[in-house]
Formats: C-alpha cells, structure tokens, sequence
C-alpha cells in the first residue's frame, strides 16, 4: 500500500508512517513531513495550528489537538488496544488523511484535460488544491500575529 494524493504521494517519511509502527508520527517531530500533514488538517478540517509550529513544521500541542479531533471525528481508533482516539499519526490515520485529500483533488475542466492531458491535468488540479490550502493556512497564521 502506497500513498495516493498528490501531497502524500512519493513521502518517504510519510511512507514508513503507513507501513512500520516506528515511525508513526507524534509530539516532538519535525520537519518536511509534519508540514504536510498539517496543511493536509488545515485543509481537510479548517484545523487551528499555531503560525509557531506551522513555521517550524514542528509537532506541538496544537498540531496534537488538530489530529485528536480529526481522528475523533471520524472515530479513528484501533480498538485492539485503543479505547478512544489519541493524537498520534499512525497507519490508519495517514491513510485516511491520504484518501481524503486523494478524493479533495478535483479533476479538471475538460478543455483543460484535452490541452494537457488526463496525468497533467490531475497533478495540476491536485497541486491548485494543496496551494489553497497553504494559502489559507498562511492566512490564518498571519491573522493570528496580527
């Protein structure tokens, strides 16, 4: 199993998260890979992170609460040792955080699939997607700090 979306696709460390429960990801990480999966919360839930941590890519208390309530929102539990949700991002999560931003990339208009074609089309409509949501991350953070 391999991740889909056009943010995920290709994330090594994002990879290992969906295969090895090493390398789930928690408070205290940093780097590439934490930024996508908070701009992947902001998009998806409209999640409050604070410009701190967005800055930093860092995983810190706000980044943990944007993944407890999207886990608990879609009841995103292992029950095998799990009672509820917790803030970690682990297998289950990143696939479900991949195949909801998989199905938020939206096709492009059929002149534009004509004029490109249907691989182009698809990585230009998901990369419009991931920029929106930058965008209104940056927004929020910079709304924050004002």
């Amino acid at each position: 199993m391999t991740l889909r979306s056009f943010i995920f696709a290709g994330q090594k460390r994002l990879e290992a998260c969906l295969r090895d429960d090493a390398s789930h990801v928690a408070r205290g990480a940093g780097g590439e890979h934490v930024c996508l999966i908070q701009t992947a919360l902001v998009h998806l839930d409209g999640a409050d992170i604070d410009p701190a941590e967005l800055n930093r890519g860092f995983y810190g208390p706000s980044t943990a609460r944007a993944v407890l309530a999207f886990k608990t929102r879609r009841d995103i539990v292992n029950r095998s040792y799990q009672k509820r949700a917790d803030d970690v991002v682990g297998k289950m999560t990143i696939a479900a955080l991949d195949a909801e931003m998989l199905a938020s990339q939206k096709p492009a208009p059929r002149a534009h699939r004509k004029a490109h074609g249907p691989a182009r089309t698809s990585a230009l409509s998901a990369e419009a997607s991931v920029r929106r949501a930058l965008d209104q991350m940056l927004a929020s953070a910079l709304a924050k700090l004002r």
